[in-house]
């Protein structure tokens, strides 16, 4: 077969009209040619860091979604899918995505569980990093987010970077606010990327210590601006990733839609799209075509270079999209998870207290990076409760695995001015977790994931009646059974919810999901109990 149109030579910074033809799924020609069609063709996107199980879609379905935005290939780190189930995770994931034309390329998880301080479902340790790195459709290991571990030579971290190296497979980073002497130790530890710098000149430094920078862009991590202004003299250095996208911005668009940013800037195109089509492959040893003869043919028909709407998606030269229509087949999987607690009693979520200060998470919308501040207490009948008035809201994280009493605390920046919203996708090990006005509502919110074995759900009072909206995720608790398509439109339903109940976070599901993440600082909630992320230790809730 045949392609025509406006040829983009990204290695060798041209673009000319010709005609590309395809046989046994690769690119065998490629000459200039007089043509009257407009569009361009150019080799498919890449997410160089992302979590699929974020997206609340099996492999086979966030491919669906994904095609139309012209990306063909992805570097997945599965570790959502592993604090869950373990390797056995980490192999569905391959063979869901296997069963697509799709190119996903996954990592081996570093840090199941990511941290000795929390609950989870598995543990992956440095013999089954070992097994997994023989693995050639393991590319990688995936984020080392143990930084400590790192830094003080723990034995067992070293053993898994040494694994990576054995295979001769590059190691990913995760080193959010690491500067100076630490990052310089954690970089000579073979630690090639990261993908958590929110700041120009953290980046700029990691950059000039030989590390590759991702910009990140997702549901509730942010930090295209803060770094695109590094592109134009590191794009040979840098990638971008979407970490976490749920699936109503998934629905919207993906690396098509910072490359048409970067252009807006006014950035070179051939940079934009090194960094958004090239690097990884390079990086990641991708078989991903960079369409050049002999390559294989994965390319995208865009309808121009400043908003690269896609046209068409090709994958070893099998049209996957098409004007609108997606031509990937339905592919039969088993609903794999591991959810063992019952359901709680309002009195479970008490927190006894006669403090006047207590010290709470203070959330930024658009950031994992939370503050530690500290805030007057709001005591009823010896129990310590939301504030609605000063935006001071109970949360809680449940754990999934067995029955234990909740751990409790305050969160400032969510706005509920009434009901809770809750979630079994809690980075990284997936217990339950909640923020509500009242304790009634967290409970019940804890109690309506607890029934459907995982999932996001919103209550509130309204109408004389309890309204309980929830959205399963039967797969692991974090990933649906369905089709992007409706599990976006329900998603959007409760995304609307928790508005309408207060909150003024751009993405209050994303946001909660990430207070759990121990390894960002600097105060989160574990199922054990708050924790500071700075010191690496747990903290008292109450303030003397």
């Amino acid at each position: 077969m045949k392609l025509e149109g406006h040829i983009v030579d990204i290695p060798n910074r041209r673009i000319f009209k010709g005609e590309i033809i395809f046989a046994d799924g690769r690119v065998i020609s490629i000459v200039e040619k007089e043509n009257n069609v407009n569009h361009y063709i150019l080799p498919g996107f890449i997410d160089a860091h992302i979590h699929i199980e974020s997206s609340m879609l099996v492999p086979s379905e966030f491919a669906k979604l994904a095609v139309r935005h012209g990306t063909v290939s992805t570097v997945s780190d599965p570790h959502e899918i592993a604090n869950v189930l373990g390797v056995k995770g980490v192999e569905f994931m391959i063979e869901n995505g296997n069963q697509t034309a799709f190119k996903f390329n996954f990592g081996a998880p570093s840090c199941v569980p990511a941290t000795s301080f929390e609950s989870a479902g598995a543990v992956i340790d440095s013999e089954d990093i070992k097994s997994l790195m023989a693995h050639p459709e393991i590319k990688y290991l995936a984020e080392m987010m143990n930084y400590p571990g790192v830094l003080f030579d723990d034995d067992e971290v070293l053993k898994k970077i040494a694994w990576a190296k054995h295979y001769n497979k590059p190691v990913d980073g995760h080193a959010p606010g690491i500067r100076g002497g630490d990052i310089t130790k954690y970089i000579a530890a073979g630690i090639s990327t990261d993908h958590e710098c929110f700041t120009y000149d953290e980046a700029l430094e990691k950059l000039q210590k030989g590390m590759k920078i991702i910009i990140r862009e997702g549901s509730a991590a942010k930090n295209f601006e803060a770094l695109i202004d590094l592109l134009p003299e590191h794009f040979e250095n840098m990638m971008f990733c979407s970490d976490d996208k749920h699936p109503d911005d998934l629905l919207l668009g993906h690396i098509n839609k910072l490359c048409a940013r970067a252009i807006r800037k006014g950035i070179d195109v051939f940079k934009v799209l090194q960094v958004s089509c090239l690097n990884p492959i390079k990086h990641y040893d991708l078989q991903v075509g960079t369409l050049q003869i002999g390559d294989a043919a994965d390319c995208i028909v865009v309808e121009d270079l400043k908003d690269f709407k896609t046209l068409q998606t090709y994958i070893n030269a099998e049209l996957v999209y098409d004007f609108g229509r997606v031509h990937m087949a339905e592919v039969a999987f088993e609903n794999l998870n591991n959810f063992n607690c019952n359901k709680k009693e309002v009195a479970d979520f008490r927190f006894e207290s006669t403090a006047q200060k207590i010290r709470v998470m203070e959330c930024h919308d658009g950031e994992l990076v939370t503050n530690e501040i500290i805030a007057e207490s709001l005591i009823h009948d010896g129990n310590l409760i939301s504030n609605t008035e000063t935006d001071v809201l109970k949360m809680t994280v449940v754990n999934r695995y067995k029955n234990e009493k909740p751990a409790i605390a305050f969160i400032k920046n969510f706005g509920l001015k009434q009901g809770a919203i809750a979630s079994s996708v809690g980075h990284d090990s997936h217990n339950i977790i909640a923020v509500g006005a009242d304790d009634v509502a967290i409970c019940k919110a804890v109690n309506a994931i607890i029934e459907v074995k995982g999932g996001i759900c919103a209550t509130r009072f309204y109408g004389g009646q309890d309204l309980v909206k929830t959205l399963a995720l039967p797969v692991a608790g974090i990933m649906s059974d369905k089709n992007g398509e409706t599990i976006g439109q329900q998603y959007q339903e409760l995304d609307a919810m928790a508005k309408s109940m207060g909150c003024t976070l751009h993405a209050p599901y994303m946001s909660l999901s990430f207070m759990a993440l121990l390894v960002i600082p600097s105060l989160k909630l574990s199922d054990k109990g708050l924790f500071n992320g700075e010191k690496f230790e747990f903290t008292g809730l109450e303030v003397e």
